[in-house]
């Protein structure tokens, strides 16, 4: 009896601490390895970039083959991000709500982008979509052949950002919904967007920043026309090659700008939204 007693009476298992120092430590060491990977580098791009002069940085991005390339560059990421967000929702959907064979490959050929070499990328839409297409479909050295790169780079976003929220969505309230008469377009408007407007946001998010920076597979897809086909990432590439260092970083710094705005503002809003959803 004095054993159970004991056994009951026996505190709760404390989780596991930090190692070593403790959290100050374990902080320290995250702060400093974040510093040397990313921080350091962008601080040295940042350099760089202002390195002959505020004329030459703003001379840099205002320059027409430039703002050519960003504007191409800009308005191509928007158009995919505007296809991901509906397409990688119904894929995510049938993932998720529906059963078939193969379902398992499907799943795994999403995340395959993210292990493809993005050279290899582009070389295989080359393959299919270039001169010699099996398909018959032509689109290398286009603006849509941009288009086409960004897409299959960006695809597994979205689907991977809707598919847990998708599993975790109660299924209750829609056959609450249908029980009531509603159609299924009212019950997926009023309940289910609601719930994956987030997840949809944030997974576009993250596919416009990738889009913005893509380089590998559109290097041998596009051309690289100035003025026509040349990305901000190709026309960086080319600040390199004649030499022009402070320029590129110059366009660099200009993309990341873009990004690292569109990543805090998204932390914005994810911040309201959680406070509005305790309110």
């Amino acid at each position: 009896m004095a054993s159970a007693d004991t056994a009951v009476a026996r505190p709760p298992r404390v989780g596991l601490r930090a190692p070593l120092g403790g959290a100050a430590l374990t902080r320290g060491a995250a702060t400093l390895w974040i510093s040397l990977i990313v921080l350091l580098p962008l601080a040295a791009v940042l350099s760089r970039s202002f390195s002959d002069g505020l004329g030459h940085f703003w001379d840099a991005i205002t320059d027409t083959e430039a703002m050519a390339a960003i504007k191409l560059t800009l308005i191509s990421s928007l158009i995919v991000v505007a296809i991901n967000a509906v397409m990688g929702t119904l894929i995510a959907w049938v993932l998720v709500r529906d059963q078939f064979r193969g379902k398992s490959i499907v799943n795994s050929i999403i995340d395959l982008p993210f292990a493809l070499p993005t050279i290899v990328a582009g070389l295989t839409l080359l393959a299919l979509y270039g001169p010699n297409s099996p398909i018959g479909v032509h689109v290398a050295y286009t603006k849509a052949a941009v288009v086409a790169a960004l897409l299959f780079v960006t695809l597994p976003f979205v689907v991977r950002a809707v598919q847990p929220v998708l599993m975790e969505l109660d299924r209750e309230m829609e056959e609450a919904a249908a029980s009531l008469g509603a159609p299924n377009h009212r019950i997926f408007r009023s309940i289910i967007l609601p719930n994956l407007a987030p997840a949809v946001i944030a997974g576009c998010a993250l596919a416009f920043a990738r889009a913005i920076g893509e380089f590998g597979s559109l290097v041998l897809l596009t051309g690289n026309i100035p003025f026509n086909t040349q990305v901000a990432s190709v026309y960086i590439f080319g600040r390199i090659e004649t030499n022009d260092a402070s320029g590129a970083a110059a366009v660099s710094i200009l993309l990341l700008a873009i990004s690292v705005g569109l990543l805090f503002a998204l932390n914005l809003f994810s911040t309201w939204r959680s406070r509005h959803e305790r309110g």
